[in-house]
């Protein structure tokens, strides 16, 4: 008996459906946590380099905080939610092309199912199961890419990256004003790698990617900007205040 995708086994299930959200949080997550730990110890370094008063610095990182956590929110929701507009609005289309063009869909169906190594008796055959069981649900997954009972969710992951953004960049945050001043830049730099090694680690397991890969990058990008900005407001420091 030949095996066809709209065989529910090969389908997401609600737990799976649930773990895909999730891992899309986790995502977004990970990305604003990275993005806040730079940003911030960037910012700061450069702002201590300048002028390392704790006035100086209590405001430049109340100012980039908060900046950063609502742009990394604002732009995150507004990201998938154009994203996910574009999935609802080629939803609408396809069920529009079932409703005029059934016959068109299933060959297209037919098609699609012999690129999986199918002859065309066999696709026809599953095609025909799979139109009638959920003609749009099997459409959007092998056309369109979309499984329109799992659209991306544009609060969590918006919610999720302000929140990150906020904890990384609490930590060279915290690190530099609380240090004393002869050792606040060497700790928020120590600081910054830790976290920087952590979060590459988390992103690397989340993506199931090489983890010496994800450190070495998180960690070299990070110390590169933090680098940059300090001879940046050195510079200035020195040379215009």
């Amino acid at each position: 008996m030949s095996t066809s995708i709209s065989d529910e086994s090969h389908l997401p299930g609600p737990n799976e459906a649930a773990i895909s959200a999730r891992m899309n949080a986790l995502r977004a997550g990970v990305l604003g946590a990275n993005d806040g730990i730079v940003s911030m110890a960037a910012l700061l370094v450069g702002v201590a380099a300048a002028s390392p008063t704790n006035g100086a610095l209590l405001v430049a990182g109340v100012a980039g905080l908060s900046a950063g956590a609502l742009s990394m929110g604002i732009g995150e929701y507004v990201s998938v939610s154009s994203q996910r507009d574009a999935e609802q609005a080629q939803i609408a289309r396809e069920r529009k092309w079932q409703d005029t063009r059934p016959e068109w869909e299933l060959e297209q169906l037919v098609e699609l199912n012999m690129k999986t190594g199918m002859s065309r008796a066999v696709a026809q055959e599953a095609a025909s199961e799979q139109m009638k069981h959920d003609a749009l649900a099997i459409h959007a997954l092998m056309h369109l890419g979309i499984n329109p009972n799992e659209y991306t969710n544009p609060w969590a992951a918006g919610i999720a990256s302000f929140l990150a953004f906020t904890v990384g960049g609490l930590i060279p945050t915290l690190t530099i004003l609380l240090v004393p001043e002869s050792l606040a830049i060497p700790a928020t730099f120590l600081a910054v790698i830790a976290a920087l090694a952590i979060t590459g680690l988390v992103s690397a397991r989340v993506a199931h990617s090489s983890k010496v890969r994800a450190l070495v990058r998180n960690v070299i990008g990070g110390s590169l900007a933090m680098a940059v900005t300090y001879g940046i407001g050195a510079l200035l420091g020195t040379h215009v205040l």
